[in-house]
């Protein structure tokens, strides 16, 4: 059985045991987290959300993504702008699906 969860402006195909990276979440390494925002849920397509899902996991670690440049250039101008972005992401796995 998979679910479909939202959860930082994103979608996520999520099914148990999955490990998924997510926007950094509050909450310290082996807390649990709930779910509450599941679209579908065992074959039940939510309106928007299906009502009674929740999906439960378990935060591994807070970490951080790749590295991406940011340059901005106006030509002929002398203009040149370079900054580095590094996101807040947070390791979870997902230890149970509950469909009410």
């Amino acid at each position: 059985m998979f679910a479909v969860i939202k959860t930082g402006g994103k979608q996520y195909k999520v099914v148990k045991d999955d490990v998924i990276l997510v926007e950094k979440l509050e909450g310290e390494p082996s807390s649990k987290i709930v779910f509450e925002e599941v679209l579908m849920a065992d074959g039940k397509i939510g309106t928007p959300v299906v009502e009674g899902a929740s999906v439960e996991a378990e935060i591994i670690r807070q970490t951080r993504g790749e590295k991406v440049i940011v340059f901005k250039k106006k030509r002929r101008q002398g203009y040149r702008r370079k900054k580095g972005h590094k996101q807040d992401l947070t390791l979870v796995k997902i230890k149970d699906i509950v469909v009410g």
